[in-house]
């Protein structure tokens, strides 16, 4: 066997550099002797002294001790922990230039990779930047040095958990608890045996969901149970698997969050997939709903539906809305919700949608005349194949990454004859390089 090369230790000593631009995960971008060096905390334009923090043989790493020319639009972090914590990546960033880059990064993709331009840019949706988060996992560690439990997100580039007393960007119920919840944490026999919590959060309810290795003891669990009292959360345990959640007392209320505008409330188990900024959601469905413009007798295909958040509202205008999704028991519980609304005309297929063997559905061979597609981070490239063919007149693509969307929308317009009539950004994870995005196509 050869011999492993050892990693090369970065160089020592703070250097001055020129940044470029921002990079898709929102660093500075410059170049030192022709080789690209990404920089935490820099800015376009930005003139800064950093230190490198790692080298590899395609590009090198580092962070910005000291900027000697600021960039306008550089603004001071509300968060103490910005610089190291890697919940968000572009707190030093003008909250508009924030919205301007992701609109770029989306407009870029869609020409350089689809080779695809929108006919018209959408405004970009947005609601309130701070507190917005109301789905996390949070990481949980006991460190011994310092006799306390750290609650919170993973640092920047490893898996330390950022020592925090509260998080800025999450819903202010949790985000500044979380000194309280470390130190009751660090009180548990078990403090040394739960790897993280999961929050997700409504309008009037907070769930928080306990992972734990080992069986907790009977006071451990009166402690649990006196701290969800005394704050009003909702304690739940996850000994194992997603399908070993449970309640830890009787009184946890279901959770459920609303689209007021379509009369309609989603109801969710905690683990369950939500967006984590409610507000943006609400907008986000709601200009869903106007572009695919679905009219009395309108037949809806919903693609990647989850618990139904577009496919609900949608039903409260079409004829028919088909929802299918890959998650059987997620698909049940979008039908429950359905009937729980009072909407009968919806349907559910379960359906592996990233499949080869994607076409023999029996779905895929009904009209629809209109289709709305929610695909995860790896897009929808099994599908647009046949969705293609199908023949609506109207397709709404909503997209959390803008690679995957450039490809498929490219896919649409070349090789199925839509046109990209709309494109616009979502402000879903304020003060991160998250792009999210929705697009229209229309049967040329």
């Amino acid at each position: 066997m050869g011999r492993r090369r050892r990693r090369k230790a970065p160089p020592r000593g703070e250097f001055e550099a020129k940044i470029e631009s921002l990079s898709h995960d929102g660093r500075g971008v410059t170049h030192i002797d022709g080789k690209t060096v990404f920089l935490d905390g820099a800015l376009p334009d930005e003139r800064v002294l950093f230190e490198y923090t790692a080298t590899s043989r395609k590009h090198d790493e580092g962070r910005v001790n000291q900027v000697l020319e600021a960039s306008p639009d550089r603004v001071e972090p509300r968060c103490a922990s910005f610089r190291l914590c890697g919940g968000c990546s572009l707190q030093h960033l003008d909250p508009d230039r924030q919205l301007a880059f992701k609109q770029q990064s989306m407009l870029e993709g869609l020409e350089r990779i689809g080779k695809v331009t929108p006919e018209q840019v959408l405004e970009p949706l947005r609601a309130g930047i701070w507190g917005y988060r109301r789905k996390a996992r949070l990481g949980v560690r006991h460190v011994r040095k310092k006799d306390r439990v750290l609650v919170g997100f993973r640092e920047k580039r490893n898996s330390f958990i950022t020592d925090v007393s509260d998080c800025p960007v999450l819903d202010e119920r949790v985000g500044a608890r979380l000194t309280e919840i470390g130190a009751m944490i660090h009180s548990l026999d078990a403090r040394a045996t739960l790897p993280q919590i999961e929050v997700a959060i409504t309008d009037d309810r907070v769930a928080l969901v306990f992972r734990h290795l080992e069986p907790l003891s009977g006071d451990d669990r009166a402690k649990l149970i006196r701290f969800g009292e005394q704050y009003g959360f909702d304690l739940y345990l996850q000994p194992g698997g997603p399908h070993t959640v449970q309640p830890l007392t009787e009184g946890c209320e279901a959770l459920r969050y609303r689209h007021p505008d379509f009369d309609v409330a989603i109801e969710f188990s905690p683990l369950d997939f939500t967006q984590v900024n409610d507000g943006v959601n609400r907008l986000m469905v709601a200009q869903a709903a106007a572009l695919l413009d679905p009219r009395p007798d309108d037949r809806v295909l919903d693609l990647f539906c989850g618990l139904g958040n577009f496919t609900l509202p949608l039903a409260r205008r079409a004829a028919e809305v088909a929802g299918v999704e890959g998650d059987a028991a997620m698909l049940e519980r979008a039908r429950r919700n359905a009937e729980a609304n009072g909407l009968h005309n919806t349907r559910y297929f379960v359906a592996d949608l990233m499949s080869d063997e994607l076409g023999q559905e029996p779905w895929l061979r009904q009209p629809w005349n209109r289709i709305l597609l929610d695909p995860p981070r790896s897009g929808a490239a099994e599908a647009i194949r046949h969705v293609g063919q199908l023949g609506a007149r109207r397709i709404v693509y909503v997209s959390c990454h803008p690679g995957t969307l450039a490809r498929d929308a490219g896919e649409l317009v070349h090789a199925h004859g839509y046109r990209l009539t709309h494109a616009g950004v979502m402000d879903m994870f304020p003060h991160t390089a998250h792009v999210e995005s929705m697009a229209v196509f229309e049967k040329a």
